[in-house]
């Protein structure tokens, strides 16, 4: 957990506010005092005085950006990225809070490692928010201590990487997370079925002459969740990384049937297809893989119309020699931390005319509510003093080679995006200020 113990004084002057759960869009000046927010006022209404001042003309000031899915490869390893440098990428990304995956090696499914990954020697620039293994070794059979864990810090359970296939043991893991209102977390992916499938099936998989992922493998397993968890009064799913077009419907319709189903989608899901794959580049190789055009649509009205709860990185930090190989054995997974806020704002608000109050709320109040962070996601008073500073209109190129990630396996290497943060607040410290 980054460090809060702080006794100074903040206020960020000039702004507009956007705070979406607090239902706030307006010019305001914010004071933050020991690790809170003490006050918010409209411009020059501030009654209590700060050691530092904030410069925030022109900008937007938000809520904390939430991930709900980054990959920070500790425990073992540490050649792909740390807690530490992990989290330096999430602050230069705008994200003041983190929720860590437990596929690292070993699997993070007892307490004693979710306390590990909380502890101050691993130097986390930013909150870093435990998600545990829903079975031990995450291997889909026997369930791990949910009590325990939960007790430890985890905000929720899931096997990431590894999709629960089993009707029985998902059921079960539904029913017990169900008792102590946890969250539980799918990767959506029939694995029976992709075996061998790198991308996408589509025209691109056909050009290339490689194994094509259907849709189906992830909207058939959503569909079966959302049927499970509508038998447990609390049970709450939570779909990662949501790709496809039927996955989509299937979140609708529980949605509609009142089952407490959320899900996520990444800025690389709303921001490419599959015909980007290009001539074999790994570098947009992923899990779940580039879909089409359609699908990338039907996100796309998802986003805008409520229906997706939160943007989410899926932060997967390679080594190069893991990357630079045939597409087929390469590893599935890009860094996102840096581009998501610029991709989000370029596609989603320039583009797609979706309003910028509704991006934060996927980046804020949407992933709050998602695994219970209560006190963040919002800035009103007493709330934690995690602040995201950006510029909506400041056009930038993300350079891969400049990232504070240890991993350069990135398809937005040199693009040209709008919308740049500029500062990044942990309880009341500037962690991050653009140069």
């Amino acid at each position: 957990m980054a460090n809060k113990s702080n006794s100074s004084s903040l206020v960020i002057k000039g702004g507009h506010l956007i705070d979406p759960a607090a239902g706030i869009d307006a010019p305001m000046d914010v004071l933050l005092k020991d690790g809170r927010v003490a006050e918010i006022a409209p411009p020059n209404q501030i009654r209590g005085g700060a050691d530092q001042k904030f410069d925030a003309r022109g900008l937007i000031v938000a809520p904390g950006f939430i991930d709900l899915h980054v990959h920070l490869r500790e425990p073992g390893q540490t050649y792909k990225e740390t807690i530490a440098t992990g989290t330096a990428a999430a602050a230069a990304g705008g994200f003041t809070s983190v929720c860590c995956m437990p596929n690292t090696a070993p699997v993070v499914d007892s307490p004693e490692w979710v306390t590990w990954i909380q502890q101050p020697e691993r130097e986390a620039a930013v909150n870093v928010f435990p998600i545990a293994a829903a079975t031990q070794g995450s291997k889909g059979t026997a369930l791990t201590d949910y009590r325990g864990l939960q007790r430890a810090g985890a905000v929720a359970v899931t096997d990431d990487g590894k999709p629960i296939l089993d009707d029985d043991t998902m059921r079960e893991v539904l029913g017990l997370a169900s008792q102590i209102n946890l969250p539980v977390i799918q990767h959506a992916e029939n694995t029976r079925i992709t075996e061998n499938c790198p991308m996408n099936e589509g025209p691109t998989s056909f050009r290339l002459g490689l194994r094509g992922m259907k849709t189906v493998a992830e909207s058939a397993i959503v569909e079966r969740d959302v049927q499970l968890a509508q038998q447990f009064a609390g049970a709450r799913l939570h779909v990662a990384h949501l790709s496809t077009a039927d996955a989509l419907k299937a979140v609708r319709r529980g949605k509609r049937h009142r089952v407490r189903v959320t899900c996520e989608v990444t800025p690389h899901h709303f921001a490419l297809t599959d015909a980007d794959v290009g001539d074999y580049d790994t570098n947009f190789k992923m899990n779940p893989p580039l879909r089409s055009a359609a699908d990338r649509e039907a996100i796309l009205v998802a986003l805008a119309d409520g229906t997706v709860d939160a943007i989410a990185t899926d932060h997967a930090p390679h080594a190069i020699h893991e990357k630079i190989m045939e597409f087929e054995r390469a590893m599935f997974g890009i860094t996102g931390l840096e581009t998501a806020v610029g991709l989000a704002i370029t596609r989603l608000h320039r583009e797609q005319k979706i309003p910028l109050a509704r991006i934060v709320e996927l980046f804020t109040a949407g992933p709050a509510r998602v695994v219970d962070l209560r006190g963040r996601g919002t800035l009103v008073r007493g709330s934690y003093a995690d602040v995201t500073v950006f510029d909506p209109k400041k056009r930038w190129t993300f350079e891969a080679a400049k990232s504070r990630s240890k991993s350069r396996n990135t398809p937005f290497d040199g693009w040209q995006l709008t919308g740049k943060v500029v500062a990044t607040v942990v309880g009341g410290k500037i962690v991050y200020r653009s140069e």
